[in-house]
């Protein structure tokens, strides 16, 4: 079994910063990709950021050159730094581990989810 818990949402002021963090616990042998999503009131889930396990990412367009995405692999844990935060990016942010377990081989685990709301 595999736990994924999300911190650091909140309400921020455009031009803020906020700092995510979600850590993975549990019988993990290993763990692969990591991601951000958010997912906006009427809106699909996007992807905002990945990480590979060596370290590669990418963003959305969006988000380029304001958010970083990074990971601690002995801690289990992915980051995302999120700077000049503008209303638009509101919405309930969710992380995405693959994990493989002793048992099984790599599975998508997702956050409870964190809200972040950007408002004046």
């Amino acid at each position: 079994q595999v736990q994924l818990v999300e911190s650091g949402g909140g309400l921020v002021q455009p031009g803020g910063s906020l700092r995510l963090s979600c850590a993975a616990s549990g019988s993990i042998f290993s763990i692969n990709a990591m991601g951000w999503y958010r997912q906006a009131p009427g809106k699909q889930r996007e992807l905002v950021a990945a990480i590979t396990k060596g370290g590669s990412t990418n963003y959305a367009d969006s988000v380029k050159g304001r958010f970083t995405i990074s990971r601690d692999n002995a801690k289990n844990t992915v980051y995302l730094q999120m700077n000049s935060l503008k209303p638009e990016d509101t919405a309930v942010y969710y992380c995405k581990i693959g994990v493989a377990t002793l048992f099984n081989p790599t599975y998508d685990y997702w956050g409870q989810g964190t809200q972040v709301t950007v408002s004046s």
